[in-house]
């Protein structure tokens, strides 16, 4: 018993006289270190987000490292010795959301999906069947985004023992804005509610890679739109992460309005040349003439609300 006793002894004094040299070596060589982070803003004059993401891609493997600054200016953290890929976005938005974050090649940044027409709801209208720009039937809608800027390093070192280090990024502005004008539109005094949807434009953006590299995804995007005050303009705007000008990606906006009488109309224009011609692809300007719309129906007792289905109406643009 006694040996026993004395055995176990040398045993705890053994594993305490290791677990006291391990200390010191990790003292000697520190697994973490000090990175000062920086975030110029010389490519996005202006701008001034309410916080920051950092994302941390280890070389070797494992979860990315997640950092968030209350400045846009950037910060100090502690992040552990080794070699890392990064990504940095602002991180102040809503209806955004990411897929794939485990490496920064993949890192998706999309938004949720909404309704065709969310700006109608107020109309009071039920609205079945909601007619879709032809070819963008099965295009998920999406919310435009807001705006986004982002940058992206392809190696960061942090050696051990090096006590501390610093990163900067140059921010840009990854997404597009654009603004549409409809000019001598007829009997908008008649329209007690209007929105408007375009479609086929890039579902999401790769951050990781650049700021304006597209993902494959493409969306119809719904947006509401405004009845100037002499009621002949309709104008709208709403940001994009852009498109893909292929021939076999039209982009058809479509106008949807609901008259007085309770008729639905809708209006398709194919904006494609405007979009893909652009001479600003980060500013597009979509300049339309005519929106045909006619008057309700009308009888002895007033207006007519009995027309239920949508009235399809195409609309030839001069480039």
């Amino acid at each position: 018993m006694k040996h026993l006793y004395l055995r176990l002894l040398c045993m705890a004094i053994l594993a305490l006289t290791t677990g006291c040299e391990h200390k010191e070596l990790c003292y000697e060589h520190p697994h973490t270190m000090q990175l000062d982070v920086i975030f110029d803003w010389g490519k996005a004059p202006g701008a001034s987000p309410g916080s920051m993401s950092l994302y941390l891609f280890p070389a070797d493997g494992g979860k990315p490292l997640r950092y968030e600054f209350a400045s846009c200016k950037g910060g100090t953290i502690q992040v552990p010795a080794g070699r890392y890929e990064a990504l940095c976005l602002n991180s102040d938005t809503e209806g955004i959301y990411y897929r794939d974050t485990e490496k920064r090649c993949t890192f998706e940044v999309t938004t949720r999906s909404t309704t065709i027409m969310p700006g109608l709801s107020a109309a009071g209208t039920s609205f079945n069947n909601i007619p879709r720009a032809e070819g963008a039937e099965d295009e998920r809608v999406a919310l435009p985004p807001q705006d986004i800027w982002s940058d992206y390093a392809e190696s960061i070192v942090l050696a051990p023992g090096a006590g501390s280090a610093s990163v900067t990024f140059y921010p840009e502005i990854s997404v597009h804005n654009y603004t549409i004008e409809i000019r001598n539109a007829e009997n908008l005094k008649y329209v007690s509610a209007v929105s408007a949807s375009i479609s086929s434009m890039a579902g999401g953006m790769l951050p990781g890679l650049g700021h304006d590299i597209l993902t494959e995804e493409r969306v119809t995007i719904p947006f509401g739109v405004s009845i100037s005050a002499d009621q002949t303009v309709v104008t709208g705007k709403f940001k994009s992460f852009g498109h893909c000008p292929s021939d076999h990606n039209r982009h058809k906006l479509v106008v949807y309005t609901v008259l007085a009488d309770n008729s639905k109309w809708y209006y398709t224009y194919d904006v494609t040349e405007v979009v893909h011609t652009a001479p600003d692809k980060k500013n597009v300007h979509i300049l339309l003439e005519e929106l045909p719309l006619p008057k309700p129906i009308v009888d002895d007792g007033g207006f007519n609300p009995s027309v239920d289905d949508w009235q399809d109406i195409e609309v030839d643009i001069e480039m």
